[in-house]
């Protein structure tokens, strides 16, 4: 293990233990920032006694499900502009119109269309997570290497041989990133459609304790909801490094 590694590793506990010591000898009340022991201990029992795993099952399978969807659309529709400049001049400025508009201001419309639940969320989830994969599918296909593309042309390849054989390979270290970003934004999507229309899940458990005035559990409900998304991110990396390393050798 590496010092920046290890210094890293070792400053979590020297925060948390700060952070103790603090709340301890400050007096703060638990109700403002409640000690990280009373936060393990909120967190604790709601896993012993099963009360959260239907929330993270809930909130995971949203994130996944939406992922899926918008990163699937938002490829597709990259290769689609990629290839057809003139539909891409026509439909892009509407897209980008309707990526600037804040998507928590959407979640009431989406809970109209959609109802209370599930499939609300897996749209706002699905719609934050489309621009990404668009984004970076559009760049990674127009950076292929312009002598390749002679060299296809040259060799008389059909416009979906190129695609599939050089334009997807070669853009494939930027659509990954696009994924990278995709995997963040799924999950802060799925929490705030909880937040708006959810019934269960992380998202709307937070809503529930801060009824409940209860800020160890929502302090406890942040540190499940931070080691979620870090797994599926740590997941994500390694699927592109094995992506990466399989075209390399292909």
């Amino acid at each position: 293990m590496t010092r920046g590694r290890l210094a890293s590793w070792l400053l979590l506990p020297a925060l948390l233990a700060a952070w103790e010591g603090y709340c301890r000898l400050s007096g703060i009340p638990a109700l403002v920032v409640p000690p990280p022991s009373a936060v393990a201990a909120a967190l604790w029992n709601g896993l012993a006694g099963g009360r959260l795993l239907p929330h993270i099952a809930m909130t995971a399978t949203e994130m996944a499900l939406g992922l899926a969807l918008g990163c699937v659309v938002g490829f597709l529709a990259g290769v689609v502009l990629a290839e057809a400049p003139g539909l891409r001049r026509l439909l892009y400025p509407y897209i980008i119109a309707s990526q600037v508009v804040p998507k928590l201001a959407l979640a009431p419309l989406f809970i109209i269309w959609f109802g209370f639940g599930m499939t609300s969320t897996v749209a706002i989830t699905a719609l934050i997570c489309f621009f990404p994969l668009l984004e970076n599918t559009l760049t990674g296909l127009e950076q292929t290497d312009p002598n390749k593309r002679e060299l296809f042309r040259m060799l008389r390849a059909t416009r979906l041989q190129t695609l599939l054989r050089l334009k997807i390979p070669s853009g494939l270290p930027v659509i990954l990133a696009g994924l990278r970003v995709a995997v963040v934004l799924a999950l802060v999507g799925a929490v705030v459609g909880e937040f708006i229309g959810g019934r269960q899940g992380l998202g709307a458990s937070i809503i529930a304790a801060q009824g409940m005035m209860d800020s160890a559990l929502m302090f406890a409900l942040f540190a499940l909801i931070t080691a979620l998304g870090m797994i599926v991110y740590q997941a994500t990396l390694r699927l592109e490094r094995w992506l990466l390393n399989r075209q390399s050798k292909g």
